[in-house]
């Protein structure tokens, strides 16, 4: 085991004592503030409702406000702000006119890692359960690391926590392009899909190259650990100038899993690597994209002296993310029982992946799909993928798009996807308009030993616990996970 790596003093910012959040309620920023409030900062923030993480936050000192109005940030010394805020808002109205400085969420994110050892996720998919992953194997083998994911952590009950090591353990988000302002020593890249193209002039070429500028602010010593499988990291992977792992089930991966096998929820598989012995391990999530995850972080932990048993430990361990496969529990159904999953996927690839993870755990089960498409420019723009990959379900209902802040795109709705799944003949999807109760819908379609998957990144992420809560299915349920 490795001996903890004590964390180097965090300097403190000169002249900053209170730091203001708008949006503070959004999972990007929840994160950052609760860490700040632990490093001894005065922590305030705006949202547009109360949440149990506002409700977190505040207990742990920071002061929320309901609504955004400029008095909220009259005492602030700097303003933290998502993306989704812009000049418009009243808070950095007053700040900008106060002369108080305005950042992004991703350049206070990288003042905290500018004095530890940082190590950033990035990519298209699978950023927040490799973020974790990594965080659970180093807590295994005692590095204790601060993190900060997208995500909440099911074993810590957070998706942020201070550590007394020097590693900070981060999520590096390319849909702004944000993730440029990041130092690290340590990069991830996933994999690269179009997604997020309007920050990149609809550009793949620039999305590319921007993730090539993201490893290039490694350090010379730094590393890059990087996903061989997907074919657009391959094709970048010449461009950089950086010192580079590659893994996956390619031969030709420095680090690779062999012999997978998946049973229900756990997936086994075996880990090769350079000059070391083969490694046997498990993880309690189904799928090969999380085979691919945990390779990342077996790459990062191997390099960082962390043993092979807190590996395995960390591994086997993990108690997975919220709404990644997260089973809810079991549905009463005609004498038997559905397993009611709910996930986030929001983009084709990662909607494949989690259809292909239930058919190869549960390959005998009928796959009972509620889907809820996320803003009306990637249905748009992915359109023929959404309408190939939802076409695999047994059973579909189509929510329609959560819009995310976007006016509606013709042709870009649920019930023309609707219509154009119907017309590939492999079943007959049922629209679901906004505000309808889905219980009584569902349950006349299911049966007995079915899997019942709620998916996507919208208002779709409370449907499980409504449907576990129904007096259709209250009485009988059972399992639940909270």
């Amino acid at each position: 085991m490795v001996e903890n790596q004590k964390a180097m003093p965090q300097p403190e910012m000169r002249r900053i004592r209170r730091i203001h959040f708008v949006g503070i309620g959004g999972v990007g920023m929840c994160g950052i503030a609760e860490v700040l409030l632990n490093l001894g900062y005065q922590v305030s923030g705006s949202d547009l409702k109360e949440s149990p993480v506002t409700e977190r936050l505040k207990s742990f000192g920071a002061q929320i406000f309901i609504g955004h109005r400029a008095e909220n940030a009259a005492e602030a010394d700097v303003l933290v702000v998502s993306s989704a805020v812009n000049t418009s808002n009243p808070e950095v109205a007053t700040a900008l006119e106060r002369r108080i400085p305005v950042v992004p969420r991703a350049e206070m994110l990288a003042e905290l890692m500018r004095y530890r050892h940082g190590i950033a996720v990035a990519g298209t998919h699978g950023k927040t359960t490799t973020t974790s992953l990594i965080a659970s194997v180093f807590a295994a083998g005692g590095l204790d690391p601060t993190f900060v994911i997208g995500g909440r952590l099911n074993a810590a009950g957070t998706n942020a926590q201070l550590g007394t090591s020097r590693y900070l353990i981060a999520e590096a988000d390319e849909s702004d392009a944000s993730f440029l302002h990041l130092q690290p020593l340590v990069a991830v890249v996933t994999n690269i899909d179009e997604d997020h193209m309007a920050t990149y002039d609809g550009d793949f070429n620039k999305l590319k190259k921007t993730f090539v500028d993201f490893l290039h602010n490694l350090p010379f010593y730094g590393l890059a650990v990087v996903c061989l499988d997907d074919p657009v990291v391959r094709e970048i992977l010449p461009q950089v100038k950086r010192p580079t792992v590659t893994y996956g089930f390619s031969e030709d991966a420095d680090v690779r899993a062999i012999n997978v096998r998946q049973e229900g929820m756990q997936t086994f598989f075996t880990v090769l690597r350079p000059d070391r012995e083969p490694l046997d391990v498990s993880v309690n999530m189904p799928g090969n994209h999380n085979v691919l995850n945990s390779l990342a972080t077996i790459c990062i932990a191997t390099d960082e002296g962390v043993s092979d048993e807190a590996i395995v430990e960390g591994l086997s361990r993990f108690a997975g993310v919220g709404r990644r496969f997260q089973v809810y529990g079991q549905l009463p159904v005609d004498g038997g029982d559905v397993m009611l999953v709910d996930d986030y996927g929001h983009h084709p690839t990662e909607v494949a992946a989690v259809i292909k993870a239930v058919r190869g755990g549960w390959p005998e089960r009928r796959l009972v799909m509620v889907y809820q498409p996320h803003r009306y420019s990637r249905t748009r723009d992915l359109y023929d993928d959404f309408v190939n990959v939802l076409a695999d379900a047994n059973v579909l209902l189509l929510m329609e798009v959560y819009p995310a802040g976007e006016e509606p795109i013709p042709g870009a709705d649920s019930r023309k996807l609707c219509n154009s799944i119907r017309q590939r003949g492999q079943l007959d999807p049922i629209y679901i308009e906004r505000g309808v109760d889905l219980a009584p819908i569902v349950k006349p379609l299911l049966r007995a030993g079915d899997i019942l998957l709620c998916q996507g990144a919208g208002d779709i992420g409370g449907l499980a616990p409504k449907l576990l809560a129904s007096p259709l299915f209250a009485a009988a349920a059972k399992g639940v996970s909270k």
